[in-house]
């Protein structure tokens, strides 16, 4: 075990592994984004409809990814602390085997029911086949999806942080320039959009499994015995990860149904701030797997002054972030706008309006993924859990259905209302705890 988790200077080590994480986050998001804006310039707003269609298969390749190593990793880096390394790796192996076991069917479900998922997910008879020319290369590399998540939790808590970003960073560069070539230069459109993501990808997952050649590495697989008690554990400490990645796609639904009422130019706000939010919360997320490596290992050691610490520098970071996503959307909204669509003047009147007011629930969701993720490192899964299920099913299933009826323009303040609450029930968890 690497003593510098233990022993090291806590802001020095937050700062390292918070940039670490971040700069993977931000690349991750910005060729997140970069698909679709290559899309739709080169197909028009058809293109950017495949997108959102193929858009729940991500959300289900990367919730698996964070189930199993968000989970796996945490009970990982308490092992560690502990100085338990066989137990730990036997916490790897069985993360390694479940993960390739629900890849692979997730694997065939996409390669032999294609066109039954794609249209569960929305496509009719004119967006199926862009959104399946898109995914025709991604259907080669399915499983390498779930690892990317997989793979950079366990680096995360066996002291290789960097080597996690470069990776996910080397594959997003590529992502990003292969997109403008095989989109435009190659001629190729949604297709080359594909390719460029599917190659992306590969290149990430290669550059982390060279962290298994270096003599830092202490992962390994071994033979495992209380399998599925294993199993039990990483999932039940894993699923507030999982749901909260999942949720994102259920509020959608739910904001869709509501605003689609109103009319398409709104939804086309909507659709933006869809985009934005993504952003936003890829970001966060950087937040909170840093903290989550390093809480782990040291509430595993007992070392609850540094656990302290760490909980303040992580609030304070996501309270900074939040701020500035905020800041960026009041002050160039009509900037977004047109990155991501050729709008009306109908749209360009009333979107700076809607995104800012929306923008201000950015202030508070940084906070609230991170204290998902802090609950989990504290061994408390039931307390993640109860967060998400407040934040992405419950509060969001009643206030935005209900704020409509008092009046329809309510719906934009509704995930204000429903980030507020969580913090607030989220901080008086900490403080019960007297951590805070």
């Amino acid at each position: 075990m690497n003593s510098e988790l233990l022993r090291g200077n806590t802001k020095k080590l937050f700062i390292k592994y918070l940039l670490a994480t971040l700069g993977s986050a931000t690349v991750a998001s910005i060729y997140g984004l970069a698909d679709s804006i290559c899309v739709g310039q080169y197909e028009g707003p058809n293109g950017l409809a495949a997108l959102s269609v193929v858009m729940p298969v991500w959300t289900i390749l990367y919730s698996l990814g964070l189930l199993t190593g968000v989970g796996g990793a945490t009970i990982f880096g308490y092992q560690k602390g502990k100085r338990n390394d066989e137990n730990a790796n036997k916490v790897f192996t069985v993360s390694f085997l479940i993960t390739s076991i629900v890849a692979f069917i997730v694997w065939m479900g996409l390669i032999f029911f294609d066109d039954e998922l794609l249209r569960l997910f929305g496509a009719d008879d004119v967006i199926l086949p862009l959104a399946k020319k898109y995914i025709t290369p991604i259907r080669f590399i399915v499983p390498f999806y779930p690892f990317t998540e997989l793979l950079s939790a366990f680096l995360r808590n066996d002291s290789d942080p960097v080597l996690a970003s470069k990776a996910v960073i080397t594959g997003g560069i590529f992502n990003i320039i292969g997109d403008i070539f095989f989109t435009f230069t190659l001629d190729l459109g949604i297709l080359g959009a594909g390719i460029a993501t599917a190659t992306g990808i590969v290149i990430t997952v290669s550059i982390m499994l060279s962290h298994f050649f270096k003599k830092s590495n202490t992962i390994k697989l071994v033979k495992v015995d209380g399998f599925f008690k294993i199993v039990k554990n990483i999932i039940i400490i894993g699923f507030g990860a999982f749901a909260l990645d999942l949720s994102m796609g259920f509020i959608t639904i739910l904001f869709n149904n509501q605003i689609g009422k109103l009319g398409p130019s709104y939804l086309a706000i909507y659709g933006i701030i869809v985009q934005l939010v993504l952003l936003v919360q890829t970001i966060s997320y950087s937040i909170g797997q840093s903290s989550q490596a390093l809480i782990s290992v040291n509430i595993g050691a007992k070392e609850i002054s540094r656990v302290k610490q760490m909980i303040k520098y992580s609030l304070i970071t996501s309270f900074i972030i939040g701020f500035i996503c905020f800041s960026l959307v009041v002050i160039f909204p009509k900037g977004f706008t047109k990155l991501f669509t050729k709008p009306t003047n109908e749209i360009l009147e009333l979107a700076p309006s809607l995104m800012r007011i929306f923008s201000i629930s950015f202030i508070f969701l940084p906070s609230n993924i991170f204290i998902t993720y802090y609950m989990q490192s504290i061994n408390k899964p039931s307390k993640a859990i109860i967060i998400t299920f407040l934040r992405g099913f419950l509060l969001p299933l009643i206030i935005i259905n209900i704020l409509p009826l008092i009046n329809t323009s309510l719906v934009w303040y509704s995930m204000i209302l429903i980030e507020i609450i969580v913090f607030l029930y989220g901080i008086f968890e900490i403080r019960k705890n007297k951590l805070i």
